[in-house]
This record gives C-alpha cells, sequence and structure tokens, in this order.
C-alpha cells in the first residue's frame, strides 16, 4: 500500500530481517540506552543484532518473527515498522521456544543464558499489566531516527488496527514505557487510552524507567 505521502507499507519479507532486527532492539530500549535484548545478550550491539536476526526467522512463530511486522518504506528505504498478532495465539512461551532455537544454532551456553536473564529479569515485573481477553496486540514499535516526525507511526499503527479489526478484534492494545512520552502521544493519536499502569523499583534500578503504562482502544 502506498499512501499519499509517498509513503509504502509492506508486509516484512526475508530481505528486510535485519531492519526487523534493529525495530525489536530499538523497541525493547524505548527511549533509554539499553533494552531487553541488551541486558539478555550482552553490550555489543552488533552481536544483539545479529541474534535477533537469526530470532526473527526461526521456524518458531513469535511475537518478533519478521512475518508478523509491517514496515514502512520511504523511496524503497526501510524507515518504520511494528508487529500486530493475537496474545492467545503467540503466547510468551512461543518467544521462549524461539529464543531456544536460536541459542542452540549460536552455541549459546548454558552459563551464558542463565547470566543473560539474570540481568534482564526485572522486565518481569510489568507482566503484571495484562492485555484484555482476545485483543490485538501491537508491538515493537520503532522509527529510524531520520525519518522520525513524519506521521509513519501513525500510519503504521492505522493500518495494523486494520488488519487486527479484518481478523475479528474488536479491542487493540501498545504498551509503553513511563518517560516515554512521545511515544505515548503518538498512540493517543491513534485513540489509546492509558488503562492501567506499573511502577517497579527493581525494574527501574536495572532499566532506567520507573515501569510501564497499557493504552487501549475499540475497533
Amino acid at each position: 500500500m502506498t499512501t499519499a505521502t509517498g509513503v509504502r507499507l509492506v508486509d516484512a519479507t526475508r530481505d528486510h530481517i535485519p531492519f526487523v532486527a534493529w525495530v525489536v532492539m530499538m523497541a525493547n530500549r524505548s527511549h533509554l540506552p539499553k533494552g531487553m535484548w541488551d541486558f539478555m545478550i550482552g553490550d555489543d550491539e552488533a552481536e544483539v543484532l545479529r541474534y535477533l536476526e537469526a530470532l526473527g526467522d526461526t521456524e518458531t512463530l513469535h511475537s518478533g518473527h519478521y512475518s508478523l511486522f509491517l514496515v514502512a518504506e520511504v523511496e524503497g528505504v526501510p524507515a518504520a515498522g511494528l508487529c500486530g498478532f493475537f496474545e492467545n495465539e503467540l503466547p510468551g512461551e512461543t518467544m521462549l521456544a524461539g529464543a531456544a532455537e536460536v541459542n542452540a544454532k549460536t552455541g549459546r551456553t548454558a552459563k551464558e543464558i542463565a547470566a543473560g536473564w539474570e540481568r534482564a529479569q526485572s522486565i518481569m515485573a510489568l507482566t503484571t499489566l495484562q492485555h484484555a481477553p482476545g485483543a490485538w496486540v501491537i508491538e515493537n514499535v520503532a522509527t529510524r531516527p531520520e525519518f522520525r516526525r513524519r506521521g509513519l507511526v501513525h500510519q503504521l499503527v492505522s493500518a495494523m488496527l486494520a488488519r487486527g479489526s479484518e481478523r475479528g478484534a474488536r479491542t487493540a492494545d501498545i504498551g509503553v514505557l513511563l518517560g516515554n512520552d512521545p511515544a505515548q502521544r503518538a498512540y493517543e493519536k491513534c485513540g489509546f487510552e492509558v488503562v492501567d499502569e506499573v511502577r517497579n523499583a527493581e525494574f527501574e534500578a536495572a532499566y532506567g524507567s520507573a515501569g510501564a503504562r497499557m493504552l487501549r482502544r475499540a475497533l
């Protein structure tokens, strides 16, 4: 789909996997220096991206798989992306299965996996934010810096909401870390409203954000 502004919205292909990996990394960082994958994999950004590229093309379908992503291209250049899915179809266990595939392929040792989880585990404090039953979940939203403030997120979110509605969803959810006010404003412009919030001192000490909010809208 090409919009009036010349932006082309396309379903991600395997050619987009490096970009999707970047989107997942940056979406998890949000406005912070590090996100979950940095803690899990390590401080070498190239290594994090290699891991996420492998994760994006596993046999197991999960929320980081390239096939779930919609990409906004500007003059053929991938500029922004996000994914959408039903949580009941892709629960957290599918991500764990996908990660297990990558760990086996890359030779990550049990010690490395355990150390990464130890560094990242305070992210679990945010799991008290629950999606509405049957909600269409939008996740992993990120835009390259040089393409920001062009309305790409609004176009992507609108298109992904339409996709959820076509699949029968009547509600959509999206999350945001506390402190990422630009992202929250962008989602509110798309019709989302804050419905829940969680704060956790352990998460804040590790990640640098006090917690997260869940935003929701009807479809």
